[in-house]
Order: structure tokens, then C-alpha cells, then sequence
């Protein structure tokens, strides 16, 4: 049985003395993924969403003095339904991203870290804006999402040298008693979850902790606990980074704040959903990367940094639990 959608048609009259205006919806159109139908004939999958905004895109253009309906119906049948859905097909829109991906590669070697993460944030910023609009997935959206995730890799792999992969495995319950006074090591250059790491260790389980910045993890010394590279003591396990794997580890899922700090350091260490506090916290970061000529520095002056973003998110979590009915 052949499942049919629901449809938003959205029926225009752009403003004919207002080509600033007209340029300006025709932009919002295809930023929402509108297909055309016909001249002044727009498609969208019907959501209550997707019908708010284009009632709000059709009170902007009447206001602009044109004209807009927007009305929702469904398919006659089968065949209608492919045709529409077929007008949606992104493969192209994927293909342009992938070639933009490629030439992206070859320019990596010559490009500083800062320039490293803000062709990162563009390029994630031009995946995002087709993924949005890929309202029917299929092969293409399979491959560019592959595609994508192989770029992000390598970039990380630049910016920092000797990044885990991920294991598998149950992470082990540890005691914070029997792991104090410890020398910890992790690879030098700290950048986000070597650095969150490091602080948690010594905020939360070893006040005492001595730490050692490895030039590579191979001159990790036995009696050291690793963390952060494959093969340490605490690295990436599942879809976890170092930093949660260390909350879990230790009991520390209860400690106010820290939950939603973590899924800031794994959003910007591996990808994932956004946190707000997310781009400050890069912006900052590479500010005291710019102004430390050590790794302890580093560490002492981002310290400071997560006590604040750890207080924020705690308050935040009160907040929200006081909203709860």
C-alpha cells in the first residue's frame, strides 16, 4: 500500500516594483526547500511547521505588496505522489557539496588550526542547509552524510594529531579514592576534550593529580594513567568522548552541570547536537591556545573558563528542573 503525503502549496505574487523584496523571498523559499510547481507555485511537504512559516513568509509579502495563499492538499495517487517527491531529490545539491569537500582537502595542509575550524564551520554550515531540506533520504543523503563524517575525521586528525578512535566496550565503575595523588598523561597541545579532561580530573577526581603532555602516546609511562588516545586508560568508548566516559567512570552523572557540559565538549570534539555555549567556548579556547606558551597554562587558564561554564549550566539545570509541572 502506497503511502500518500500531505502537501503545502504556496501561491504568490511577488511585488513587481520591489526587486530587493523579491530577491529576499526568493531567497527564504529556497533556503526552506520550496520546489516549484509552476511560476508563482511553490511545494513543500506539509508540516505544521513548515505551514507557520510559509503563513508568516505570506504575510511578509503581502505587507511587501504582493499577494500569497497557502493551502494544503494531498496527492491523487501513486504516481502523483513520486513526481512530487522526485522534485525533491537532492543528489545534485550532494554531489556540488562533495566536489566542494574534495577541493576542501587539498588545501588542508597549508591552512593554520584557525583556519581549519572556520572552513569546518562553513562547510558544516553548507551540509546543514541541505540536510535540512533532504525531506525524502536516499542513497545520495546516505553517501554525502558519509562523505561528510570522513571530512570531519580528517580535519580532526590535522588539528590534532593521535585522536582516538572509537572502542567498544563497557565502561568500568571506578572508585575516586583509589585513584588519587595519580600522575595522569595525555598528548600535548590541549585542545577540547584534553583540556575538560584535565580539569575534571583534578576538579572532581584527583585534587593532587600531576599531569604529563605527551609528545606521543607511545612514551606514555606504565604507572601513568592515560587518557584521550587509544589505548589509555579513559578514551572514547561507543559514541561517548573521553570527558563522559571519565563522568561515567567515576559516578559523576549526578554533579550538577556536568551532563550538560559534557554534550558541549563531545558537540565540538566529535560532532553532534548544538549547545549554544558552544562557539563562545571554541572562541575563547583559542584565545588562550593564542596567549599560553604551555600546556599547564593552558589548562590554569581554561580552568578558570569551565568553573564558570560549569556554575552557568548548574544554575540553568535548576531553572529549567523549576519549570517542570
Amino acid at each position: 500500500m502506497n503511502l500518500l503525503n500531505d502537501w503545502l502549496l504556496l501561491v504568490l505574487t511577488l511585488p513587481t516594483d520591489n526587486s530587493t523584496a523579491r530577491m529576499r523571498f526568493w531567497r527564504a523559499l529556497k533556503a526552506k526547500g520550496c520546489a516549484v510547481l509552476r511560476d508563482g507555485v511553490y511545494l513543500l511537504p506539509a508540516t505544521d511547521a513548515a505551514e507557520a512559516e510559509l503563513l508568516e513568509l505570506g504575510t511578509s509579502i503581502g505587507e511587501a505588496g504582493g499577494a500569497a495563499h497557502v493551502v494544503r492538499t494531498s496527492s491523487r495517487g501513486a504516481d502523483q505522489e513520486a513526481e512530487f517527491q522526485s522534485l525533491f531529490d537532492r543528489t545534485d545539491e550532494y554531489a556540488a557539496f562533495a566536489r566542494s569537500l574534495a577541493d576542501a582537502r587539498k588545501t588542508l595542509s597549508d591552512l593554520s588550526p584557525a583556519e581549519i575550524t572556520r572552513l569546518l564551520r562553513r562547510v558544516g554550515k553548507d551540509f546543514e542547509a541541505i540536510s535540512s531540506i533532504d525531506f525524502f533520504r536516499n542513497e545520495a543523503s546516505t553517501r554525502a552524510e558519509a562523505t561528510w563524517q570522513d571530512f570531519v575525521a580528517l580535519t580532526n586528525t590535522v588539528l590534532s594529531p593521535g585522536e582516538p578512535h572509537q572502542a567498544e566496550g563497557a565502561i568500568a565503575v571506578l572508585l575516586r579514592e583509589d585513584h588519587q595523588g595519580r600522575t595522569w598523561a595525555t598528548r600535548q597541545r590541549l585542545w577540547v576534550d584534553r583540556v575538560a579532561s584535565a580539569w575534571l580530573i583534578r576538579r572532581f577526581i584527583d585534587s593532587r593529580a600531576r599531569f604529563l603532555w605527551l609528545a606521543s602516546p607511545s612514551e606514555c609511562p606504565d604507572d601513568a594513567l592515560g587518557f584521550d588516545f587509544d589505548g589509555a586508560a579513559f578514551t572514547h568508548i561507543g559514541d561517548r568522548v573521553s570527558f563522559e566516559v571519565l563522568v561515567a567512570s567515576f559516578g559523576l552523572d549526578d554533579e550538577p552541570g556536568l551532563l550538560k557540559l559534557g554534550a558541549l565538549v563531545h558537540a565540538l570534539d566529535i560532532g553532534g547536537p548544538v549547545v549554544p555555549e558552544a562557539i563562545g567556548f571554541e572562541a575563547v579556547m583559542a584565545g588562550a591556545k593564542a596567549r599560553a606558551l604551555t600546556d599547564d597554562e593552558m589548562l590554569a587558564e581554561m580552568s578558570n573558563v569551565l568553573d564558570s561554564l560549569l556554575a552557568h549550566f548548574a544554575a540553568s539545570g535548576k531553572t529549567d528542573a523549576g519549570k517542570r509541572p
